[in-house]
């Protein structure tokens, strides 16, 4: 009787099912399939309505491009610096936020504003803060430590630095909402078990809160890796597009740069699913590395 009520019962939850199959086909596969055709063509402002495909000759622009290499180099700075400090310093701040402190609710709040402002107002804010003569990390600079002002971004490596400290501190609080809420799912009695054994601060640390908070950073490290590599906004803003130069890109402002302000659109387009491709391929090899879908064991 249920077998026959399941087969009647199906035209029914495929009907239910279909405009959400056809809503993930137009924004999700439609979308991926045109990147991918346009990556094999020669789609640019020249050939805009006469494109046609070309094969694979985008991508061996791409892997042949001096340029890219160095742009790629950069791009794993930004992204192993950021998602380290992020960790890190998200980390330590649940571990303080997970005691008993005055005022504990007040502190969590300000601590989580950085995630709560949106990213466009923080990088306009951020890039005034680096402005050579009226920014206030000069004005700290000059008036408190004596020194020369910093020419934050007109230096391609100080206006790399000054993205990559914004970005820290967009980032952190992500990180420390993901450990708070997993340093507070371990049971108390572990820690009482392992203080009655004479285990120390180091060694309850080590052997309790690492292995419990695993299951929970392992999958928010790969999003905050995925996420920072493909962080368009503060490059964007707090350079001015990458300025001085050009030479404060990372790949899909590059990516953004080409498709936007050259109209080289197959060759932004093979370039974003190179992207895709290194993204897809170490978000895959971390988590079964590191085993993050397993429990702890």
């Amino acid at each position: 009787m249920n077998d026959l009520l399941t087969r009647s019962s199906r035209p029914f939850l495929l009907f239910l099912l279909l405009p959400s199959l056809i809503v993930l086909l137009l924004v999700v596969l439609y979308p991926f399939l045109f990147n991918v055709t346009i990556s094999l063509s020669n789609m640019s402002m020249r050939h805009f309505t006469d494109w046609s495909v070309i094969g694979f000759r985008q991508y061996i622009k791409v892997f042949t491009s001096g340029e890219i290499w160095g742009v790629f180099g950069k791009t794993l700075i930004w992204t192993i610096v950021n998602v380290v400090f992020h960790v890190t310093i998200g980390v330590a701040l649940a571990l303080l936020l997970n005691r008993q402190l005055k005022g504990r609710a007040i502190i969590r709040t300000l601590l989580i504003l950085p995630w709560a402002v949106p990213p466009v107002i923080t990088g306009l804010v951020w890039r005034g803060m680096f402005n050579y003569e009226y920014g206030d990390f000069n004005l700290i600079v000059t008036k408190l430590l004596g020194m020369s002002p910093v020419n934050w971004l007109g230096d391609p490596v100080m206006a790399f630095s000054a993205c990559i400290l914004t970005n820290i501190w967009l980032g952190f609080p992500f990180m420390m909402v993901i450990a708070l809420g997993g340093l507070q799912s371990i049971p108390q009695e572990l820690y009482e078990a392992a203080e009655i054994d004479g285990a120390n601060s180091w060694q309850r640390f080590k052997h309790i809160t690492i292995p419990m908070l695993k299951p929970v950073m392992l999958p928010a490290i790969t999003l905050g890796v995925v996420w920072t590599f493909n962080n368009l906004n503060i490059i964007w803003l707090v350079t001015n597009g990458g300025e001085p130069s050009d030479q404060s890109h990372i790949l899909v402002s590059f990516v953004y740069k080409a498709a936007f302000q050259f109209y080289r659109y197959g060759f932004a387009a093979a370039l974003s699913m190179v992207i895709f491709g290194l993204l897809a391929a170490f978000s895959w090899w971390f988590l079964w590395r590191t085993k993050a879908a397993e429990g702890v064991r």
